[in-house]
């Protein structure tokens, strides 16, 4: 019982990534549908862009229908665009995206990407090299949704290949088929983050 008390404490807001739109599959608003509902249900609040298209209005949602707590984060010039959802806990306008992606990896404790284009990848990425260059930490999970990252997922294997994502700049992240699974992996990773953080603190006391 204690365990679990320490592993929810350990993830109190999870930043999902995804599309303004909702793409050719239904598959992606189910799995943006489903991960908002097991993030509610887990008492994980939800940090997102803000906006009220799209997987991102599935998710936000979705996290609200189950009484869930969500911050929406989105810059000023794109409040109108992505018309930014009004029914959340907390609605934070910012003046710049830089601004925007700096206090949505401040409130946030892991990432999550699901289906979407350019914006999410970027997103995403910049996540991955700052993993990579040891100024984040924090659990990274890809949802691939019906295949939908395969492509991403064959680049970093080719990158790989040619040495260029190599020992001390390994891309740490984790792969996810199914909506449903992401929290626990989320949770797992997190758990696992903080005991490896642990032994090396008591290692260097000696």
């Amino acid at each position: 019982m204690q365990k679990h008390a320490n592993t929810k404490k350990l993830v109190n807001n999870i930043c999902v990534y995804c599309g303004s739109g909702s793409g050719q599959n239904p598959a992606y608003a189910e799995a943006a549908r489903t991960l908002g509902h097991t993030m509610a249900e887990a008492r994980i609040g939800l940090v997102y862009g803000g906006g009220s298209l799209g997987l991102m209005g599935e998710i936000a949602r979705a996290v609200l229908g189950r009484g869930g707590h969500v911050t929406g984060i989105i810059p000023e010039f794109l409040s109108g665009r992505e018309k930014m959802l009004r029914d959340v806990q907390e609605l934070i306008v910012t003046r710049s995206m830089h601004e925007r992606k700096q206090i949505m990896f401040e409130r946030s404790d892991a990432f999550v990407a699901l289906p979407g284009g350019v914006g999410t990848l970027e997103e995403l990425v910049e996540q991955l090299t700052w993993s990579q260059l040891g100024q984040n930490s924090k659990p990274i999970v890809l949802g691939d949704i019906d295949g939908f990252w395969s492509p991403l997922l064959s680049l970093i294997d080719h990158m790989r290949g040619e040495t260029f994502v190599r020992t001390g700049l390994e891309v740490k992240l984790t792969s996810v088929r199914k909506a449903e699974e992401i929290v626990p992996v989320v949770q797992d990773l997190a758990a696992k983050s903080k005991a490896v953080s642990e032994d090396a603190t008591s290692l260097e006391k000696f």
